[in-house]
């Protein structure tokens, strides 16, 4: 037993440092100051193949050292509550999908990935917006200023989804054939 916990928290910290890999490695700017980045797939598996709890907590660490290795220290404890939300949301409705119906993993991401990452568009809005109120501007002139980002938060969870449902797979029968289902329990092989 104390194995199998000692495994999974290697896999949380692993995905973690994966997340912030993911998230640094490859950034797009937007006229925003943003970034588009594939590090939201990877918040996607964390929720899947680590349950929501300990996803959660995997994603939000890793999203949020990236943040603050690349300087983008004001949004680092919006990106930890926000990413780590993703992860819960897309942790537990995956395993709701696949409980539910025997449907495929790319169907079953798109399902739950969707939500998850309306929750992150969301939650950046609600935060930049928050930022800014605090810096003085109106909650109208925040709220306009912000919306100008969302499709790019909204390209942003679209990828996240497609990096999702290309890597699960591969991800999913590497832990299989370590003895482990997505859930963390040992499988019977």
């Amino acid at each position: 037993m104390a194995n199998l916990k000692t495994r999974r928290m290697v896999m949380a910290a692993l995905l973690a440092a994966l997340t912030t890999a993911a998230t640094m490695v490859i950034r797009i700017p937007t006229p925003t100051l943003g970034y588009i980045h594939l590090g939201d797939g990877m918040v996607l598996i964390c929720g899947i193949l680590l349950g929501p709890g300990l996803g959660a907590a995997a994603a939000g660490i890793g999203s949020m050292l990236a943040d603050l290795f690349g300087g983008y220290t004001a949004w680092v404890p919006g990106t930890f509550v926000i990413k780590a939300l993703t992860a819960l949301v897309g942790g537990c409705l995956y395993g709701l999908c696949r409980k539910k119906a025997h449907i495929s993993v790319p169907l079953g991401v798109l399902l739950c990935g969707l939500p998850a990452e309306a929750v992150m568009v969301g939650g950046y809005f609600l935060y930049e917006v928050g930022m800014m109120v605090l810096a003085g501007s109106s909650l109208a002139a925040a709220a306009a200023a912000v919306l100008a980002g969302v499709p790019f938060n909204v390209v942003q969870g679209l990828t996240g989804v497609v990096v999702c449902a290309v890597l699960l797979p591969v991800l999913s029968h590497a832990e299989a054939r370590a003895g482990f289902s997505p859930d963390g329990r040992k499988s019977h092989n």
